[in-house]
């Protein structure tokens, strides 16, 4: 079993954003901010505990969410050291992207699939509701965060190897044994740090937009302001986690890549 190391990585990590920050902030400020914040500002607001009316903002999203994987296939192609150019990494995540997706999608719909099904004997007035669908239920969403400690690894292989989705998510399932509770320790700890960067952002926002522009309402400036904020905290927590992510495959996969400079241009 390879060694781990989240430490080395970390360094690493900085050592890339510090040489690369620069050619880093453009794949993010492209691929990241601004179709979020496009995708932000489109989408309505929606009673608490609803989701928005159908809309043409679920394209937009969807569209988003596509630029969005692209960028990160990219950004892990640049921390991995291949000495691409910023150009030939942005076109190779954009034709590794149906291959990512395909293989997230394996695992990820059968899952929602299971998830909708008991809830829908959960949720409901409670002379209906199942007391082994709610334990169903929770015994899934256990499962669930073990498996996606397991397909860590997916972004990277993606990146860095011309595999199917099934290779994709058997070389992920493969570099993570044995290394579970680590990475699992490295998630969370992420996890938690940008969950409260966002919200604090985007609390701070929202009163700066109420005080300056007068309000928050979809497709106003204050509207605006707020999404670029978050789309930009955002953006530079996707570009640490996939940066981290990428000198995690390298560790695990053996190639031993070193840190490189990646040059500019097309």
């Amino acid at each position: 079993m390879t060694k781990l190391s989240i430490s080395q990585a970390w360094d690493e990590s900085r050592a890339v954003i510090a040489r690369d920050g620069a050619l880093l902030t453009t794949i993010a400020l492209a691929l990241f901010v601004l179709p979020g914040v496009i995708s932000d500002i489109a989408t309505p607001l929606a009673p608490p505990g609803e989701l928005p009316k159908p809309g043409y903002w679920i394209v937009l999203t969807a569209l988003a969410l596509l630029v969005a994987l692209v960028g990160q296939l990219a950004v892990i192609r640049l921390a991995i050291g291949s000495g691409l150019t910023v150009g030939e990494a942005i076109r190779h995540g954009a034709r590794r992207v149906p291959a990512y997706l395909a293989a997230t999608l394996a695992w990820v719909v059968p899952v929602l699939i299971a998830a909708v099904l008991l809830a829908a004997r959960v949720v409901g007035p409670p002379a209906n509701a199942s007391p082994m669908a709610a334990l169903a239920l929770l015994l899934l969403c256990g499962v669930v965060l073990w498996f996606a400690i397991r397909m860590l690894m997916t972004s990277p292989v993606a990146s860095a190897e011309a595999v199917g989705p099934m290779e994709i998510l058997r070389r992920s399932w493969q570099l993570t044994r044995g290394h579970w509770l680590r990475l699992f320790g490295f998630f969370m700890v992420l996890i938690i740090a940008a969950v409260v960067a966002v919200a604090a952002v985007t609390a701070i926002g929202g009163i700066l937009a109420r005080i300056i522009f007068g309000g928050v309402e979809p497709l106003t400036v204050g509207a605006l302001f707020v999404a670029l904020l978050v789309q930009i905290v955002s953006g530079a927590i996707s570009v640490t986690l996939m940066v981290m992510v990428a000198r995690i495959y390298v560790q695990l996969s053996g190639e031993g890549a070193a840190v490189k400079v990646p040059t500019s241009g097309t």
